[in-house]
């Protein structure tokens, strides 16, 4: 609803029907500013924790029946250090810095699911065992050959 010239007196009409639903039903936990869409009821509240829970269930049971040595991305990042070593040439012509991010998307994905970005910061992330056996994995490749 655009109330006048000023854009200060611009009032979002969802805001207002939610408002005035509120006003209707009684409802007298509102504390104006804060976004009623945040606001869940305690039954969306725990349908949102079950389906969590679900989700997180599900997605350790992704990777029970793979090979340790195949889900498990510092061993997988092992066996590519040693094809290079022993073979370069043929590791230089596969592309391989080009695959591992393809190849370790599924990993990484499974341990992210119940990373939240809004509760946990950065360095939380920096500290998870995938990001530093990938880091590693990274610093063993810019190691000149003479050392």
């Amino acid at each position: 609803i655009y109330l006048g010239e000023d854009n200060s007196e611009f009032i979002p009409k969802c805001r207002t029907c939610r408002r005035q639903a509120r006003e209707q039903s009684g409802e007298a936990d509102h504390h104006e500013g804060m976004s009623s869409d945040d606001e869940l009821t305690p039954t969306e509240g725990d349908e949102f924790q079950k389906s969590k829970d679900n989700v997180l269930e599900d997605s350790r049971k992704v990777f029970e029946d793979v090979h340790a040595d195949f889900c498990d991305i510092r061993k997988i990042l092992l066996k590519f250090q040693e094809w290079k070593e022993k073979f370069p040439d043929s590791y230089c012509d596969a592309y391989i810095s080009f695959c591992l991010p393809k190849l370790l998307n599924p990993l990484i994905r499974v341990q992210l699911i119940s990373w939240n970005p809004l509760e946990q910061n950065l360095a939380e992330l920096e500290e998870m065992p995938w990001f530093r056996a990938i880091e590693e994995f990274s610093d063993a490749e810019n190691i000149p050959e003479s050392k």
